[in-house]
């Protein structure tokens, strides 16, 4: 975040930073901004209410939106998926397009304008003025201090800060496509796709290990890794590990043109449930009639 605030201003303050490197390095860090507002909206950094209420309008000028939008729209909504009877604001079902790199490319304008009107209907039927009143802190933060940088250097501004910050916004969400297009949200161990590569967490904190954070959200994003090989691994469809983001999507959206097929796990995991209470069943029955025919034949007569 220092690093992201510090390009962010050299762009604007100092002419000879704004260039294509600077440019770059601030879309790249405005994303990890977006990440960061994540794992902080499940766990605050601070002991303190009161810093991480000013911590979150930070984060929220950096992406330039509210980062208390994350409670209902990630924490509450997202990650039920529509176990709770309530579509998913997010669900990468809303795209369908049949070359798949639109699909990836066009769904921000769908999950965007989606979440922001179910926070105004979430807001309108909780009634929860104290959240209504971060929310509005976070709002004149963000859009006060965007508007003050651009009194000082309006064409700076909407190039080297806008755009970066509306970038990590964008690409955000995209997540929400990359790791749960196609897989089986029914599933309690195959509803999210992993990217493990170590490097790769290492910049993302861990969000690559994404379904023990959905099996687990209260967990902090530093033990996902150890949490990923003991809880999920033994479980889930190994197919749903990717070693590399970037060769999953190139795989994906760049060489494939068409859409994945949708996965259906669930099915398989409740036949093999089943089978297995079939099996288990059919076993203590064996048992039962073993230890019958064995206290029948002690009972017998010499």
């Amino acid at each position: 975040m220092t690093a992201y605030m510090g390009v962010l201003g050299a762009m604007v303050f100092v002419p000879w930073c704004q260039n294509p490197v600077f440019f770059l390095a601030a879309c790249w860090l405005s994303f990890l901004n977006a990440v960061v507002i994540h794992n902080h909206m499940h766990q605050g950094i601070f002991h303190s209410r009161a810093l991480n209420k000013a911590w979150r309008c930070v984060l929220s000028f950096g992406a330039l939106y509210p980062a208390s939008s994350n409670i209902p729209a990630h924490n509450l909504v997202h990650h039920h998926f529509e176990d709770d009877g309530q579509p998913d604001w997010a669900d990468s079902s809303h795209v369908s397009f049949r070359w798949n790199l639109l699909n990836l490319l066009h769904f921000p304008n769908v999950a965007g304008p989606n979440t922001f009107a179910g926070l105004k209907r979430w807001m309108a039927t909780t009634h929860q003025p104290g959240f209504g009143r971060q929310l509005a802190f976070e709002l004149v933060f963000a859009f006060g201090l965007t508007l003050a940088l651009m009194m000082w250097d309006f064409w700076a501004t909407l190039f080297f800060v806008v755009l970066p910050q509306v970038y990590g916004a964008r690409c955000i969400l995209r997540i929400n496509l990359i790791q749960h297009d196609r897989t089986d949200i029914a599933s309690e161990w195959n509803h999210s796709r992993n990217f493990v590569g170590r490097a790769f967490n290492w910049v993302m904190c861990n969000n690559g290990y994404h379904t023990i954070h959905h099996n687990r959200a209260g967990l902090h994003w530093s033990e996902l890794a150890r949490a990923h090989e003991r809880e999920v691994v033994p479980r889930m469809d190994s197919s749903l590990d990717e070693r590399s983001m970037l060769g999953y999507l190139l795989r994906t959206y760049g060489l494939g043109l068409r859409r994945p097929v949708p996965r259906d796990v669930a099915a398989a995991e409740r036949e093999a449930q089943t089978r297995e209470q079939t099996l288990e069943l059919a076993s203590r029955e064996q048992r039962r009639a073993e230890a019958e025919a064995a206290a029948a034949l002690e009972a017998a007569p010499v």
